[in-house]
């Protein structure tokens, strides 16, 4: 049974990879927690700025305005130092410093990790914000900047499939995803892409070669091939230099769409995502919940421990393969 706290000053960060609505998410912070007469401060470059003191207050004008912008006001930066004891112990007497009593912390699992860690020294509550392009933090449907950037691989994967039937090629396109391939699967399908290759599925070059020939039967002269960064078979450079080696027929090229997938204005899912977990997030400490993720399950809030959010992925769709595979036939 958690108590009810009463804060008088809390601090919001943004760290790791960068993903459209984190601004959206720091925005429905600040915002209901002066509605609750609580004092909002932004650590400046996340852990980071936590232990070099850059703490700013915030206002609610301070976050009028940057709803439809992408990246993080507050910034994000890796920080080596906080991985030490003397690191941690520095961003602690920071916070003491300006009375700071609660964090709320947005990112994935490496910002999580570091959360944990600090609340177990320090006991300082802290509640994550899950805000990551992967999707793969356990306790969430859906996590901030995920639909964003399966939106921004959509539009460039239309742009390509363009050409590739302009000059019967066959594209392959790596998208992010080391771990997971929630984007790859879902921008796949979405797509009409004629493979797929993901982190959780093992990669057999001889059934894509089987199939790419099939495809080729049917009078399919171009196609495109999605590849998660994690896929077991290297990548896509890797995976197209493969079959260009087995069947030299293809005429290949390849597209790594990178870091363009973390920008840009967050879509209106990830904008209402983002605002439900902000609000959200304060309403958990406000609630008493200390070092917990808040997320949406099934379109209601949900709480998740930190140490499960981090443990435990989400797991692959398998009905979304067996689609992805029938459709691409």
């Amino acid at each position: 049974m958690v108590k009810k706290k009463k804060f008088k000053r809390i601090a919001v960060f943004t760290s790791g990879g960068d993903a459209p609505g984190m601004n959206a998410a720091i925005r429905a912070v600040v915002r209901t927690a002066l509605n609750y007469g609580i004092e909002v401060y932004g650590i400046v470059r996340a852990y980071d700025g936590m232990i070099k003191g850059d703490i700013i207050k915030l206002s609610s004008k301070d976050v009028g305005g940057i709803i439809q912008r992408g990246g993080t006001i507050l910034q994000s930066a890796r920080s080596v130092e906080f991985r030490t004891k003397e690191g941690r112990e520095k961003a602690y007497n920071n916070l003491l410093d300006k009375g700071i009593e609660a964090l709320v912390a947005v990112g994935g699992d490496g910002t999580f990790t570091g959360a944990t860690i600090f609340h177990k020294e320090y006991g300082i509550p802290v509640i994550g914000v899950p805000g990551t392009i992967d999707n793969d933090l356990f306790g969430s449907d859906s996590t901030i900047g995920y639909d964003t950037a399966m939106n921004t691989v959509i539009d460039a994967v239309d742009k390509l499939k363009d050409t590739a039937s302009s000059h019967d090629r066959l594209f392959f396109v790596e998208v992010m995803g080391r771990d997971a391939g929630f984007i790859a699967l879902n921008t796949g399908i979405a797509s009409g892409a004629e493979a797929i290759l993901i982190p959780e599925s093992r990669t057999y070059i001889n059934d894509l070669i089987i199939t790419l020939k099939e495809n080729k039967r049917k009078g399919k002269k171009s196609g495109i091939i999605i590849v998660a960064e994690g896929d077991d078979f290297g990548g896509a450079y890797e995976v197209a230099r493969k079959v260009k080696e087995l069947d030299s027929s293809y005429s290949t090229r390849v597209t790594v769409l990178g870091h363009v997938q973390r920008g840009g204005s967050p879509t209106l899912a990830d904008r209402v995502l983002a605002s439900r977990l902000g609000f959200a997030a304060v309403e958990a400490l406000n609630l008493g919940h200390n070092n917990e993720m808040v997320g949406i399950v099934d379109g209601k809030v949900s709480y998740t421990s930190l140490d499960l959010a981090i443990k435990s992925h989400s797991p692959i769709n398998k009905e979304l393969l067996r689609i992805a595979r029938i459709l691409s036939i």
